[in-house]
């Protein structure tokens, strides 16, 4: 049976049932900052679980979507080394809310699995929670006792958090032993014995103090690994050989030549598994909205990445092959999820460009490792034949120590090295050094480290150098912030700066430039806006107030002198107001670029940073390229448009899991929250995003927007400057002062330009001019008159009037002469004759005449007359002819 029929058949058999098929949720769970990645198909049923939400149905069925490669659930290090574990995997599901309960989902999941799938029944089994005596007696109505497992907490008691909804489950298990007899295995993580299907009976909510309490409505949530029922009925012993994946590692066998290997331990076989489960994670991902990163979701999405190229470097690919993978993933899977088509040429084009930029980080740090494993041998075994231990040119080459025991030996490679390597400890400094100088993450690290070279990292070593950066970075930005440990102050401020810009309120500490209030306007540096500024009064003395930090509950006002009060003595604070407005609009118009940016360069935008301060924006988001000016312009008019639209702009204050189910809502993934959050909506259409931070009360309020600057920050992370309010118009007047200063630097550099020209024409025509007595002295007799005539190298007329006097002043009396000069690609002609010789022999007469022998024309006065010509190959001719010209005319 294909897999595709599987999936259908699945669906299909529950819609029969009452089941509303409704679609796979994104793998990024938008609206839930607890998890990376979805990692199960009840992540979009969490709050109809939770009592908070409804749906207009009581039983659902779908194939959802799941990423488990972080966290609490992280398949990662096992992907490749066994037969059914991957960190992309698809979960076939059923759940009722509030409905049907044990004895149907039991039941129907018996049906489905032997009635209509026809598996062999007896290599079915059951296990249930210890205490679940209604499961067990439910199952003895399928199969025998022996084969219906009582289990404990770990593996048959579902629980959704420390506290709330939870209860026992039942799974069902298919024995692949030749004998039928994996009973014992069950549950014993290996795959001869697999768990296919599991029903969680959601019947609890934990209390607070650990005891459970009966729900008013009981739930079912089951989970089917498509991949793992897919080799079942496929009749195959691993999930890689179904037609899930067979396609992905038969393409990358054509490009690498070499043949897939079932063995487990075979490192090529590894490899291509391993690339087979890393394209589908990523492709779904950046299908979803996410791309590779520095931090969160987006670090395991780089993690994966660089794992898969990794391997691919292990089969002989020096070239990125990832992305091209994906073309059969779409062409397998793309009916079924259409995001794939959609988004075909993002997906590659992500992967290809982290590709290219990783695999020279990647051969450096391999280098690096490599160094590291030679100074390792070279302290503890002698390599014989060798000068050097440096003349060991990679792990795979065969090597001739003699041991510390003093026997010879010879080794295939590094890794069989390793067998006598009194210690197999890469040192900490070493991972440390490929983490922090290449950006390896410690698993790849620990990854090349084994299969590679047989050792393991120092991890104590590691951890006390990864301690000691933070450290020193924690100590850089406490001298950064006036070099006061505000940590240490040990008092509490309410913020009434939503309502209020100035009050009078109590000192509940103060400490030289330092001073706590018991309720401030002040918003204290946070979330990438700055503080406020302001002033201080205490008993007629007003202290400046140049920045604001807070450190636990305590609202820290640093002043700009040291405060002369005590604690009790009562304080008026007031803001900066024109200065607080400035920052408002700017913090208003970053969440209106935020939603800009996703809809102009795609939803997976997320926010990677910001600093909101009252002169300008700052905005860095996760984007792989780099963004054009027709896409700047689009981001522009968008914000834009929602300043024009006047729009309200409004916040409430909502219990976070309803929060989270507002539409379109934004929030930040690894941020921790309260149980009541703050949401900013400027038109809950556009954009609408949890926030503590000021705003306007209206987008009209912003002005108007401009960006300044794109650029990138980072390896998948772009940069956009921008300004907003006041600071556009000084934009513009700046722009037009410079356009001035520029146009007057211009106006002097032609200037000069023009002096420069003329000194330098001056300087030629002097120098060409040294010529004119050697033309006059190769001058022709024509019935007692000089006639003089010569080629010039000129730039210009001008240049070539100013011969011409030249020529006529050297000529005296009796004389006549013709100057001709290409210019560009046309001839010039400057003819001249002296004052006896100008009514019988005019110069416009003369050059007239001439000038026909250059296809022109032309004329002028008795004494000076120019002309020119377009063919410029009969110049020479025409000045070794005037003579005859003069004689005949």
């Amino acid at each position: 049976m294909k897999s595709q029929e599987i999936r259908r058949t699945f669906i299909e058999f529950f819609k029969q049932r009452g089941h509303r098929e409704v679609p796979s949720g994104p793998v990024i769970p938008h609206g839930d900052p607890t998890l990376l990645f979805t990692n199960a198909g009840m992540n979009q049923f969490k709050d109809v679980f939770l009592g908070i939400g409804k749906r207009d149905y009581t039983r659902a069925v779908n194939t959802q979507k799941c990423i488990r490669a972080s966290g609490k659930h992280n398949d990662l290090d096992d992907v490749g080394v066994d037969t059914y574990h991957h960190t992309f995997f698809e979960m076939l599901g059923n759940w009722s809310f509030g409905d049907y309960f044990k004895e149907e989902a039991i039941a129907w999941s018996w049906e489905l699995l032997v009635d209509v799938w026809k598996l062999d029944q007896e290599r079915l089994h059951a296990t249930v929670f210890r205490t679940d005596d209604e499961a067990y007696e439910i199952w003895t109505k399928y199969l025998p006792k022996e084969r219906i497992h009582r289990c404990d907490e770990k593996d048959n008691f579902w629980e959704m958090g420390d506290t709330g909804p939870c209860g026992p489950s039942s799974e069902i298990h298919y024995d692949h032993t030749p004998y039928k007899s994996g009973g014992p295995l069950v549950n014993a993580g290996v795959p001869e014995v697999i768990e296919i299907w599991n029903n969680v009976f959601i019947q609890h909510n934990r209390q607070a103090d650990g005891s459970l309490e009966d729900l008013p409505m009981k739930h079912v949530d089951t989970g089917m690994g498509f991949e793992r029922i897919s080799a079942v009925l496929q009749g195959v012993e691993s999930n890689y050989d179904t037609d899930i994946f067979r396609p992905i590692i038969q393409f990358t066998e054509s490009l690498c030549k070499r043949t897939y290997q079932k063995d487990l331990t075979n490192h090529d076989g590894i490899a291509m598994r391993v690339i087979a489960d890393h394209v589908r994670t990523l492709s779904f991902a950046i299908a979803d909205g996410a791309v590779p990163g520095n931090e969160g979701r987006g670090y395991v999405l780089r993690r994966i990445l660089r794992r898969g190229a990794r391997y691919a470097r292990t089969l002989g690919l020096t070239e990125p092959v990832l992305w091209k993978h994906v073309n059969v993933l779409v062409q397998t899977m793309g009916d079924v999820f259409p995001e794939l088509v959609e988004h075909q040429a993002l997906i590659e084009k992500v992967i290809r460009t982290e590709e290219e930029q990783f695999l020279t980080t990647l051969d450096n740090g391999r280098a690096e490792l490599f160094n590291a494993w030679k100074a390792l041998i070279a302290r503890n075994v002698e390599v014989v034949g060798k000068a050097d231990v440096s003349e060991l040119t990679d792990p795979y080459q065969k090597i001739d120590v003699v041991g510390p025991k003093g026997n010879q030996r010879t080794f295939a490679n590094a890794l069989e090295l390793a067998e006598v390597l009194p210690t197999r400890v890469l040192p900490g400094a070493v991972a440390f050094k490929l983490y922090d100088t290449f950006g390896f993450p410690l698993d790849l690290t620990e990854l090349i480290a084994r299969e590679e070279y047989g050792l393991v990292v120092d991890h104590a070593e590691y951890d006390a150098l990864i301690a000691a950066q933070r450290a020193r970075s924690r100590a850089a930005r406490k001298k950064h912030a006036h070099e006061v440990d505000v940590a240490s102050i040990d008092a509490s401020s309410t913020f009434i700066g939503y309502e209020s810009v100035e009050t009078s309120s109590e000192i509940v500490f103060v400490d030289g430039a330092l001073v706590v209030l018991a309720e401030t306007p002040f918003y204290a540096e946070m979330g990438g806006q700055a503080s406020d500024t302001g002033t201080i009064s205490i008993d007629g003395v007003t202290y400046e107030v140049e920045a604001v930090a807070s450190s636990g509950s305590a609202i820290i006002h640093m002043c700009s002198t040291d405060i002369q009060a005590s604690v009790g003595d009562i304080a008026h604070a007031a803001i900066d107001m024109p200065r607080r407005n400035d920052i408002q609009r700017e913090h208003s118009a970053t969440h209106l670029v935020h939603e800009a940016l996703r809809r102009v360069l795609g939803t997976h935008v997320q926010q990677a940073g910001s600093l909101v301060a009252p002169d300008h924006l700052r905005f860095d988001f996760s984007h792989f390229e780099k963004v054009s000016d027709d896409e700047i312009q689009a981001i522009e008019d968008l914000v834009n448009d929602q300043i024009f639209s006047s729009t309200e702009v409004y916040t409430e204050v909502l219990p976070i899991e309803k929060a989270r189910s507002v539409p379109n809502v934004k929030m930040f993934f690894g941020d921790k929250y309260g149980d009541k959050v703050r949401v900013v909506f400027i038109n809950p259409e556009f954009s609408v995003e949890f926030c503590g931070g000021t705003h306007v009360k209206n987008t009209a309020e912003i002005g108007l927007f401009k960006v300044l600057h794109e650029s990138s920050v980072a390896s998948g992370v772009r940069r956009l400057e921008a300004v907003v309010g006041r600071s556009v118009p000084m934009l513009f007047i700046k722009a037009q002062q410079r356009e001035e200063e520029l146009n007057d630097e211009n106006r002097k550099l032609h200037e000069r330009i023009k002096d420069l020209t003329k000194e330098l024409a001056l300087v030629k025509t002097a120098e060409v001019a040294g010529l004119i007595p050697a033309i006059v002295a190769s001058a022709k007799n024509v019935d007692g008159i000089n006639v003089a005539a010569g080629r010039v190298n000129v730039d210009t007329g001008e240049q070539l009037k100013d011969l011409g006097d030249t020529l006529r002043s050297a000529l005296n009396t009796s004389g006549i002469g013709l100057l001709g000069a290409v210019i560009g690609d046309k001839v010039q002609l400057v003819c001249v004759v002296t004052d006896d010789l100008m009514k019988q022999r005019p110069a416009g007469k003369l050059v007239g005449a001439a000038a026909k022998r250059v296809g022109g024309g032309g004329g002028g006065k008795p004494h000076m007359a120019t002309a020119g010509g377009k063919d410029a190959s009969k110049l020479d001719e025409l000045l070794d002819e005037f003579s005859s010209i003069v004689a005949n005319t």
